[in-house]
C-alpha cells in the first residue's frame, strides 16, 4: 500500500469513527452482524448518503433501523440458501442438523446463491429507504435460490409461494423440500413451483436468466421514463455476450428509465476462473469500463449496505450527468455508473471462492459424510438469526403501506398493459380482376406494406416508445419509410444521414443485441427486421422469451404487452447475390418448432397480405410473430383485402378461382410462401390443361394446423371443419410447395400428410448459390415442373401425361432448364 493509499486510510478510519460517536443508530449499525461486516470505506459512502438523505427528508434513525435490519435478513436468507441446497428439514431455533435431515442428492449453484443474497437484499433495502419500489432483474438465473430466500422471508411471495411457504419450521421445511424436487403432481406436471432457475413464480421475475448474456443486451430498453430498473448482472456473461459495452450508447433520460447495472464480480464461472480474473481482475475490468463510456464503482459486494448505497449513488449521478445534458453542458453518451460488487464466490459460508463453491461448498455429502456434516453445521450455525430478532428485522423492512408503494413482486416490469389507441387503415394495392391471366397481374413489394403499416401504426399511437431492431441494411430491407421518421439512433449525427440522438432504430452488428432492443421494450411498440440467413442468430434470445412468456400463461398470467413481430427479409429465395451463407430459413423452421400460440409463423403472400398481419399484430398482445416476406418488387398481387383478412384469421384458404372443378378434385397443392404460389399457380394452369380436377390452397400460418399439444396450441389451432373443408379425407393426394426446408413442414403438418405414397413435399433442399429466384427455385427442385413431376407421382400417372418431350428432359436435367422450365 502507498503511503498516500496509507494517509487515505487512516483519514477514512477518523471520519467514520467520528460519526460513529456522534450518531448511536450509525454506531449500532456499524459493528455489523453474522456474517456481514461493513468496511470502513462503505460506513464513510453510507454516512454521506445518510446526510444527503437527512436533508431530504429521512431521518437517521430510520435509515439505520433498517440498514441493521438488512444485515439480519441477509444472513437469514444466505442461512436459507444452504439449508436449500443440503437440507430437507429447517429449524429455526438453530439446533445443529442430524444425518436424517439432510438430502440424500444436494443440488444447487449455491455460491452465486449466496453472492445474489445481499445483492438483491440491498435492492430491498434501497427501495424501503427512498419509500420507491424499483424494478430488478437478474442475468444468473440459476442463482434463484438467493432470491426467493429473502422473497419468502419478508413474505413478498407470488400466491402459490404463499400457500406454501412461511415464516416456520414447516414452511421453511417445505420450501427446502421443494428445491430440486423433481416429484409430478396429479395433473402430471412438475410439483414444486420454485424450479431451478427465476420462473414466473419467482416474485418480481421477468426474466429466466439461464441465457447466458440476454439480460446485458435487454436492461437498458426495460424501464420506461420515470421507471428505475435495478439489473444485477454475471461476471460469466460478460465473456458470453459482449454487446452490453453498447449500453451507453442507447441510453438517453428522454425516452429511458433510470438504471443501474451492477455486475457480481466473484471471479468464476464454474470450475475456472473467469476471462476478468485471467486478464487482471476488477481493475481491468474498470479501465475497460471507461474506454465504452461507463463510470464504474468498485464496492463490497458481501455488505448489503454496499449495494443500498451503490444503487441510490448511481441513480444520483445519472440524474445529474442527464441534467447536464439538458443544460446543454453535456452530451451523449453519459458516463453511465456501473456497479462492480467484488465478493469472492459463496461468500459467507464454508470454501468461499474455491471451485466447490460453485455448486456444492462441502465437498462431501453430510448425509452420508459426518465431517461434511459438521462442516455444514459450524458454517450455518454463523448464518443463523434467532426468529424473534428476525421478525423484528422484517417487519421494519415491510414498509410498503406506509409509504403506499408497491410490494417488489408487484414492480412495474412485472405486468406490462399496452395497447393501441388509434388502428390506422392498410393502404391496400389493386388486384387483377382476372387473376386466371398472369398477363393481368399487378405487382407489389410486400415489404413496403410492412414498412408503411408500421409506421402508419406508430404514428397513430404517439403514447408508445418505439423501437426498431436492426442489424444491417435498413434500406435494402425496404424499411425506407420507417427510417426516415425515427431514424438510427446514434451520439453524433451525421449530416444527410438519417440519424439523430434520439431515434428509436437501435442498429448493431450483433443479432441478439438489436432483438434485446425490442424485447425489452414491452412498454411501447416495436419490430425487428433482419436478413432472413441472420436470423437464426437471434434464436436463442428470442426462445428464452418465448419460453418464459408460455410459463406465465400456463400459470394463468397475462402477457400485456403488444406483440412484437421478428421480419425475415432478403430472404433464402431472393437473395442469390451473396451466395449460400445468406440462404437459410432456419429460423422460421426453429419457431415453428416453439409453441404456436406464442411463436407465430407467417408467410406473406402479397403485399396486401403483409400489410394486414403488420396491422393485426399490434391489435395482439403477448406472442412473438417470425414474419417471412419478400422485399423484392416483382410478387405478384393475388388477395383482396378481404381475403388477406380471412387468410389471416383462418391460417389457410383455398384460391376458388385457381382451383379446377375442385369438387371432383384429384390433387390438393398447398403453397407456404409467395414465391411457392407463383409456381403453384403455373402448375395448376398446366393441370387445366390437362383437365385434371384439382384444388390449390394458400397456407399463411401452418402452426395452426399441427397437432395441438396442449390447452394453449388448441385455442389457436384451426377448426376441424376447415381442415375437412380444405383436406377431405376423398383427396389423399396433397403436394405441399414450402418455403423452408420439407420436412420441418411435413413434421407440423402430419396430420395433413397421407402418407409418402400420396403425399409430396418440395422447399428448400441446402442447395443454393449466386443465383437469381428462378435458380433457386429449380436447383430446389421447386419450380412448376417439379410440381408436377410430384403430382404425377403421387396420383400415380405417368409425366408424360402433363409435359412436353423437352421439358420432361429439362426436369430430368438432360437439357438447359432456361427458357423451358424456368425464364431466360
Amino acid at each position: 500500500m502507498s503511503q498516500t493509499q496509507t494517509v487515505e486510510q487512516i483519514r477514512q478510519f477518523e471520519v467514520v469513527d467520528l460519526y460513529r460517536q456522534e450518531h448511536p443508530d450509525a454506531e449500532s449499525w456499524a459493528v455489523g452482524y453474522g456474517q456481514i461486516e461493513h468496511s470502513p470505506q462503505t460506513q464513510q459512502r453510507v454516512f454521506a448518503m445518510a446526510e444527503v438523505l437527512h436533508e431530504k427528508g429521512c431521518d437517521r434513525e430510520t435509515l439505520f433501523k433498517i440498514l441493521s435490519a438488512l444485515d439480519r435478513v441477509t444472513n437469514a436468507g444466505m442461512w436459507l440458501v444452504v439449508h436449500q441446497t443440503y437440507a430437507n428439514k429447517v429449524y429455526l431455533d438453530g439446533r445443529d442438523l442430524e444425518p436424517e435431515d439432510f438430502k440424500t442428492k444436494p443440488e444447487g449453484h449455491t455460491g452465486g446463491s449466496l453472492n445474489i443474497v445481499p445483492a438483491y437484499a440491498g435492492y430491498m433495502g434501497v427501495n424501503a429507504i427512498t419509500n420507491f419500489t424499483r424494478s430488478w432483474i437478474m442475468g444468473q438465473g440459476h442463482c434463484v435460490s438467493g432470491i426467493n430466500s429473502v422473497n419468502v422471508l419478508l413474505d413478498n411471495l407470488v400466491d402459490v409461494h404463499a400457500e406454501r411457504y412461511n415464516l416456520s419450521d414447516e414452511g421453511l421445511t417445505h420450501f427446502v423440500e421443494d428445491f430440486y424436487d423433481y416429484k409430478f403432481n396429479e395433473q402430471g406436471k412438475q410439483a414444486s413451483p420454485l424450479g431451478s432457475h427465476v420462473n414466473p413464480h419467482t416474485a418480481g421475475g421477468i426474466a429466466e436468466g439461464g441465457y447466458l448474456g440476454f439480460v446485458q443486451l435487454e436492461y437498458v430498453h426495460l424501464p420506461l421514463p420515470g421507471e428505475r430498473l435495478v439489473t444485477f448482472l454475471s461476471d460469466g456473461a460478460f465473456e458470453e455476450q459482449r454487446g452490453s459495452d453498447w449500453t451507453p450508447r442507447w441510453w438517453r433520460a428522454e425516452d429511458c428509465g433510470l438504471i443501474t447495472p451492477i455486475m457480481i464480480n466473484n471471479g468464476r464461472r464454474i470450475d475456472q476462473r473467469s476471462t476478468m480474473a485471467q486478464k487482471g481482475g476488477t481493475d481491468w475490468f474498470v479501465e475497460h469500463l471507461k474506454l465504452n463510456h461507463f463510470e464504474p464503482i468498485v464496492f463490497d459486494g458481501a455488505d448489503p449496505a454496499a449495494f443500498v448505497w451503490a444503487i441510490w449513488e448511481m441513480e444520483q449521478r445519472l440524474q445529474a450527468a442527464s441534467q447536464l445534458v439538458e443544460r446543454g453542458e453535456g452530451c451523449y453518451p453519459v458516463r453511465l455508473p456501473y456497479g462492480i460488487a467484488t465478493a469472492e464466490k459463496g461468500a459467507g459460508f464454508y470454501n468461499a471462492g474455491e471451485n466447490l463453491a460453485h455448486n456444492l461448498p462441502l465437498g462431501n455429502n453430510p448425509y452420508k459424510d459426518r465431517e461434511a456434516a459438521q462442516n455444514f453445521n459450524q458454517n450455518a450455525r454463523k448464518l443463523w438469526v434467532p426468529k424473534s430478532e428476525l421478525t423484528k428485522a422484517i417487519a421494519v423492512l415491510q414498509n410498503h403501506d406506509k409509504s403506499q408503494r408497491p410490494q417488489e413482486k408487484n414492480h412495474p416490469l412485472v405486468a406490462r398493459n399496452v395497447s393501441v389507441k388509434t388502428v390506422p387503415e392498410v393502404e391496400f394495392q389493386e388486384i387483377s380482376d382476372d387473376r386466371q391471366d398472369r398477363n393481368t397481374w399487378t405487382y407489389g413489394q410486400p415489404m413496403s406494406a410492412v414498412d408503411s403499416t408500421f409506421l402508419a401504426v406508430v404514428q397513430a399511437n404517439p403514447h408508445l416508445r418505439p423501437r426498431v431492431g436492426n442489424p444491417d441494411e435498413m434500406k435494402s430491407n425496404r424499411m425506407q419509410q420507417t427510417l426516415d421518421y425515427l431514424k438510427f439512433r446514434v451520439t453524433e449525427p451525421e449530416e444527410g444521414i438519417p440519424e439523430a440522438v434520439d431515434g428509436a432504430v437501435i442498429t448493431a452488428l450483433n443479432e441478439e443485441a438489436i432483438a434485446a432492443a425490442a424485447l425489452g421494450n414491452k412498454g411501447g411498440i416495436n419490430i425487428i427486421v433482419t436478413y432472413e440467413a441472420f436470423g437464426a442468430k437471434m434464436h436463442g434470445v428470442m426462445r428464452q422469451e418465448i419460453i418464459f412468456v408460455k410459463h406465465r400463461q400456463k400459470m394463468g398470467l397475462s402477457n400485456g404487452w403488444l406483440s412484437i413481430p421478428l421480419v425475415l427479409t432478403s430472404h433464402t429465395w431472393e437473395n442469390g447475390k451473396n451466395e449460400q451463407s445468406h440462404q437459410d430459413p432456419m429460423m422460421a423452421e426453429a419457431m415453428l418448432n416453439e409453441a404456436a400460440d406464442i411463436s407465430r409463423v407467417l408467410f406473406a403472400a402479397d403485399y396486401n397480405t403483409a400489410g394486414v398481419i403488420t396491422q393485426k399484430i399490434y391489435q395482439t398482445q403477448g406472442q412473438f410473430y417470425t414474419l417471412v416476406v419478400p422485399k423484392r418488387s416483382s410478387v405478384a398481387n393475388l388477395f383482396t383485402p378481404e381475403e388477406a383478412n380471412t387468410l389471416l384469421q383462418q391460417g389457410a384458404m383455398q384460391l376458388d378461382w385457381a382451383s379446377y372443378k375442385s369438387e371432383q378434385s384429384q390433387v390438393i397443392l398447398t403453397a407456404i410462401g409467395a414465391y411457392q404460389l407463383e409456381e403453384v399457380l403455373k402448375a395448376s394452369a398446366r393441370l387445366r390443361e390437362k383437365d385434371l380436377p384439382h384444388s390449390v390452397v394458400y397456407m399463411l400460418e401452418p402452426g395452426r394446423f399441427r397437432l395441438p399439444r396442449d390447452s394453449g396450441e388448441l385455442a389457436q389451432a384451426a377448426s376441424g371443419e376447415l381442415c375437412n373443408q380444405l383436406y377431405p379425407d376423398s383427396v389423399s393426394a396433397r403436394v405441399f410447395v414450402c418455403h423452408t426446408r420439407p420436412e420441418p413442414i411435413l413434421g407440423t403438418l402430419q396430420s395433413l400428410s397421407t402418407g409418402h405414397q400420396h403425399t409430396a413435399a418440395l422447399g428448400f433442399i441446402n442447395e443454393g448459390g449466386t443465383l437469381n429466384r428462378y435458380g433457386m427455385l429449380f436447383i430446389n427442385r421447386c419450380t412448376w415442373g417439379h410440381i408436377l413431376a410430384e403430382t404425377a407421382r403421387v396420383l400415380e400417372i405417368k409425366p408424360e401425361d402433363l409435359f412436353s418431350t423437352e421439358e420432361l428432359k429439362a426436369i430430368q436435367g438432360n437439357v438447359l432448364p432456361e427458357g423451358v422450365i424456368i425464364p431466360k
